[in-house]
C-alpha cells in the first residue's frame, strides 16, 4: 500500500478469493457455487467474480458467516491459519528488547497496542511485522522525528542557483510526500544528491 503504483486491502481480498477460486478449479474440482463474505459492495463483487468465472453461481452477501455455516466454517479456517502464521513468525528484527507478546493483532487488543508503544522506533518506524498504513499506527507517528534531506539544487543545465542548497522534507516515517516534477527528475539524474552520498560514492540501484 506504500508503492509506487498502490493497492489497497478490497482489491488484496478480491484477487485472494479469485486466486482461491481458480486453485480449486485446477485441482480438478467440479464447483458450482461459491459463498463469499463481502468486502466492499456485494453487487459489485459478485458481478466482479461472475465475469471472471462465468459458469459459477455466486452469493456475496454482508455478514455472510453469520448467514451461511459453509462460511462461517472457512471464516474459523482462516482465523486459525492466520493465529498460526503468527505464531510460527520470524521476526527480521534481532534486537535484544524485541519481544513476541504482540498479541491478536487487533487494533482494541490492549497487549497489541503495549507491542507497538514499545517496539516503535523514531527514525524507521515498526518491526516489519507491522504494516505501516494500518490506521492503528497513525497515533504513534507524532512520536517519529521528522527527517530533513539537504541536496544542491542544480538547474536543468547543470549550474547552481544562488542559494546553493534546497531540503526536501519527509513528513512521516515510512511514506514520503509528492515530488514536483522537477524534484524527482534531478534526483534521478543523480544530480544534486545529498552530499553523505557523494562523499562515499553511494549510487541508486533501481535492479539488484
Amino acid at each position: 500500500m506504500l508503492k509506487k503504483i498502490k493497492i489497497n486491502l478490497n482489491e488484496i481480498s478480491h484477487d485472494s478469493a479469485s486466486g482461491l477460486v481458480t486453485r480449486v478449479l485446477n485441482m480438478g474440482v467440479f464447483l458450482t457455487e461459491v459463498y463469499v463474505d463481502t468486502v466492499g459492495d456485494p453487487e459489485k463483487y459478485r458481478i466482479k467474480l461472475s465475469e471472471r468465472f462465468p459458469s459459477i453461481k455466486f452469493v456475496v452477501a454482508k455478514k455472510a458467516d453469520s448467514l451461511y455455516p459453509v462460511v462461517s466454517g472457512a471464516s474459523i479456517v482462516a482465523k486459525v491459519t492466520r493465529d498460526r502464521a503468527l505464531r510460527d513468525w520470524v521476526l527480521d528484527e534481532t534486537a535484544e528488547n524485541m519481544t513476541r507478546n504482540f498479541g491478536s493483532g487487533y487494533p482494541g487488543d490492549p497487549e497489541t497496542k503495549a507491542w507497538l508503544q514499545q517496539h516503535q522506533h523514531s527514525v524507521f518506524g515498526f518491526p516489519t511485522l507491522v504494516r505501516f498504513s494500518w490506521g492503528t499506527c497513525t497515533a504513534y507517528s507524532k512520536n517519529m522525528v521528522e527527517v530533513v534531506w539537504e541536496s544542491d539544487k542544480t538547474e536543468e543545465d547543470g549550474s547552481s542557483s544562488s542559494s546553493g542548497k534546497r531540503q526536501l522534507k519527509l513528513s512521516s516515517f515510512g511514506v514520503t510526500t509528492s515530488k514536483r516534477k522537477n524534484e524527482e527528475e534531478i534526483e534521478s539524474s543523480g544530480k544534486s544528491r545529498c552530499k553523505f552520498f557523494q562523499a562515499r560514492k553511494l549510487e541508486q540501484l533501481a535492479n539488484f
